[in-house]
């Protein structure tokens, strides 16, 4: 990659990472994409609900779109891009057409966490200027510079010799497990040949690429509440059916659930509420947590688990509960094929090719429904990561990427997906 776009994708990714937006949220940061793909100059450009069904997982509130559409307003963002996503479906499709041959998709996340940035004189965008302008909103997993490395990956391939049709992918609402499942049914994947989904930071040094990551935990979030009977805390406590001692006894027993000896569990708790004053016995609490398992029948297994022992709790306490789990993500295999095209091209650069042993990455991640939709339809996938050297984990408040690993994904993925083309 040259200097001038290299020096150009590392702007675009310091502009993202400024202003940072939530799942089906993203009005600046697919406005912004769509401004360097248009100048690119895409076959087809598609925004907005062009890149989604109808149904969507876990949308936004009205309060929260409207809040977001004025904050994308005051910075600028183009009003004909806006009215193609103001109701809340984010992203873009850009597609080349470039003769007979396969189709290759290439999917990268855009959307940010709700996590405030820190501004610790240690920590790059804070030194930089490109710190979040937002509080409680960052980009801590490296969306920004996905959505660099997929703007930089279409130039690259428009410009060179790729014999078939490539499609770029920005997808929202990834951290909400939610965006990549109205992408599936769309009609943008049936003809999809060969499937690339990436990630950077991994907790490991740039020039480390992982061709083939299959270690995602399954994942499913859950809700439970808690439905009691007040009573005086004082003179009647007997009277009363206890929620949140139900939700506690729950809570407790959650973590108690056997692990599998067929691979890695998980379960957490991670919000609770209920209550309303220190001198009435509660009669309304919830929960709200998460199961995942290195396979989607482990994760299962777990999701089971729980729902019994939350009806236990209830029971054991005469309360009620209603336990609702939502659509998870499931886990995913990779292709031999697409992964030695990968290790091939990452092999003609500066890296170092690594196999997955099982803790490259051990979050979740939507891809995986999107790899599966397109395995269906008989063909490849793979994800593929790129070490960055990031300073601290995942989703903390001084997560950064070293910025080299954008002109390298760009390269390493712009070959693989010519190899790919020349391989049919």
């Amino acid at each position: 990659m040259n200097a001038k776009s290299q020096s150009r994708l590392i702007e675009l990714r310091r502009d993202l990472h400024e202003r940072p937006e939530i799942g089906w949220r993203e009005f600046y940061t697919t406005g912004r994409i769509v401004e360097e793909l248009e100048a690119i100059g895409p076959d087809e450009l598609y925004v907005g609900r062009e890149v989604h069904r109808e149904e969507r997982l876990r949308p936004p509130t009205d309060d929260q779109l409207e809040s977001a559409r004025e904050r994308a307003r005051e910075t600028g963002v183009d009003e004909n891009v806006l009215s193609k996503v103001e109701d809340g479906y984010t992203g873009a499709l850009a597609v080349l057409r470039k003769g007979e041959g396969p189709t290759v998709l290439l999917r990268v996340d855009i959307d940010g966490l709700p996590q405030s940035e820190s501004d610790d004189p240690d920590h790059l965008p804070a030194v930089e200027g490109f710190g979040s302008r937002y509080e409680e909103r960052m980009h801590a997993c490296g969306h920004d510079a996905h959505a660099a490395i997929g703007v930089g990956v279409l130039e690259a391939v428009k410009e060179s010799d790729f014999a078939g049709t490539f499609k770029v992918l920005f997808q929202p609402a990834e951290e909400l497990g939610a965006g990549a499942a109205s992408v599936v049914g769309s009609g943008h994947l049936e003809d999809v040949d060969s499937l690339l989904a990436v990630h950077v930071g991994l907790d490991v040094e740039t020039g480390v690429v992982y061709p083939g990551i299959e270690s995602f935990l399954a994942v499913n979030g859950f809700e439970a509440t808690f439905e009691g009977s007040p009573a005086h805390a004082g003179n009647s406590p007997h009277e009363g059916a206890n929620a949140v001692q139900a939700l506690s006894t729950a809570v407790g027993n959650l973590y108690a659930i056997p692990r599998h000896g067929d691979g890695a569990t998980r379960i957490n708790v991670g919000e609770i509420e209920g209550g309303t004053a220190t001198n009435i016995v509660p009669e309304s609490a919830s929960l709200r947590g998460e199961v995942r398992g290195t396979t989607t029948e482990l994760r299962e297994y777990v999701a089971d688990h729980a729902e019994r022992t939350l009806r236990s709790a209830a029971e054991l306490h005469g309360c009620d509960v209603d336990v609702e789990f939502g659509d998870g993500t499931p886990s995913c295999e990779c292709d031999d094929a697409l992964v030695d095209v990968v290790s091939a091209a990452a092999s003609g650069h500066d890296t170092t090719v690594t196999p997955d042993e099982g803790d490259a990455l051990g979050g979740s991640e939507d891809a995986t429904r999107l790899m599966r939709a397109v395995q269906r339809n008989g063909g490849d996938a793979t994800y593929v990561g790129f070490g960055s050297s990031n300073p601290t984990g995942h989703h903390t408040a001084t997560f950064d990427v070293d910025e080299a690993v954008i002109p390298l994904a760009v390269d390493v993925l712009t070959d693989a997906i010519r190899s790919v083309s020349t391989a049919e």
